[in-house]
């Protein structure tokens, strides 16, 4: 565990059992998410180098135009 950890949990032991779970369930609401993004880009990766070839290919054929972002 980290020092930093640590030191949330601690702070959160003072707290009433109601708050507690309040924090545990963000927590694993958190948790969850990072599950689910993890997956999400470890499927698409597939999809990642598809796009990336397509738009180097389009970079190649001069299709791309470089522009700044009050240019968009």
């Amino acid at each position: 565990m980290t020092t930093l950890l640590e030191k949330a949990l601690n702070e959160v032991y003072k707290l009433s059992p109601e708050k507690q779970d309040a924090i545990a369930t963000v927590i694993f609401e958190e948790l969850e998410d990072e599950k689910k993004w993890e997956s999400s880009f470890a499927s698409s990766q597939d999809k990642l180098s598809e796009l990336v070839r397509k738009v180097r290919q389009d970079i190649r054929a001069g299709h791309v135009k470089k522009m700044g972002f009050d240019e968009l």
